[in-house]
């Protein structure tokens, strides 16, 4: 376009742009751009993930060898530790409370020993999780990719932790009577779907420890009221005879003690399926899908504000 001017000069104007008028909305969407650190949708969520697995992988080796890297014993602590702990549960619950009755000392041991190491799993899973994304906000905040990786690395390294102790556990088990049978297979599908349990629990704490991190102060205390509940130094059974039916159920139903029961079950030759509450493996399949999937979800859903201010 063009126009005199009063001097007789010629003027020139530039025609209007095709973006004017446009929103800044619209102005993204016409060329493509998306706002950095948006949440993507959940199967691009997932198909991030993927990508990252040898991350997620490589990220809980490092942390499980650095967990004990400035200790003389090194690894062997995660073993020592939960042996030494069942050591002194069986001192007092087994041998001054006589949590153990109704058990064969052959049985009791075993029993013990497995629900230390099953429920440790689970408690380290959580606490990891609580902390994964405060302990890590350097990264977090350097680094562009999904968050959820953090919580998933550390349940990893907790799983990678018992395939240690669980080597601890069939010796015990062999030690105390119980020897392998095709029984012992029930372990891997229990601890498969203890894993997705955990993983989905830890995601959970992990959005709720990224909002409040003095939420990893209260949680020992919720985890060792949890253990007291779920019949890792006793039978949930035997303990609760007396009282009303349904408590027993409740306890039992709770996803602990369903995952420690299941690998009791399976390793124990004299821990029969009459200690487990019905429908058992409906319960564990059900509290992997729900905690699983659900914990996923709900973290994915606050995936743009990990990190900020």
């Amino acid at each position: 376009m063009s126009d005199t001017t009063q001097d007789g000069a010629l003027a020139t104007s530039k025609p209007p742009s095709e973006d004017a008028g446009l929103t800044p909305a619209e102005l993204a969407r016409k060329y493509g751009l998306s706002v950095s650190g948006a949440r993507p949708s959940l199967p691009g969520y997932v198909r991030q993930l993927w990508e990252r697995r040898h991350f997620i992988m490589a990220f809980s080796r490092a942390k499980l060898v650095a967990q004990y890297s400035q200790a003389k014993l090194g690894q062997l602590w995660q073993v020592a530790t939960p042996l030494l702990n069942a050591l002194v549960y069986y001192l007092i619950f087994g041998l001054i409370l006589n949590a153990g009755r109704g058990m064969e000392k052959g049985v009791y041991i075993p029993f013990l020993v497995i629900g230390i190491f099953v429920f440790t799993f689970t408690q380290s899973s959580l606490m990891a999780g609580v902390r994964a994304i405060p302990s890590n906000l350097g990264l977090v905040r350097a680094l562009h990719f999904p968050r959820a990786s953090l919580p998933i690395s550390f349940s990893m390294q907790q799983l990678q932790q018992l395939m240690y102790s669980m080597i601890v556990v069939l010796v015990v088990a062999v030690i105390f009577g119980s020897y392998p049978s095709l029984s012992w297979l029930l372990v891997i599908p229990a601890l498969v779907l203890q894993f997705v349990f955990n993983t989905g629990l830890a995601l959970i704490f992990a959005r709720m420890g990224a909002k409040t991190p003095d939420l990893a102060q209260l949680m020992p205390f919720l985890t060792r009221t949890w253990m007291y509940a779920s019949g890792v130094m006793f039978s949930i059974n035997e303990m609760l005879k007396d009282r009303p039916a349904w408590i027993a159920d409740v306890l039992q139903w709770n996803p602990a003690a369903i995952y420690m029961d299941l690998i009791r079950f399976a390793l124990i030759d004299g821990y029969g399926s009459e200690n487990l509450p019905p429908h058992v493996w409906a319960f564990a399949v059900g509290w992997a899908v729900v905690i699983g999937l659900g914990g996923f979800v709900y973290f994915w859903k606050a995936e743009e504000r990990y990190g900020r201010g």
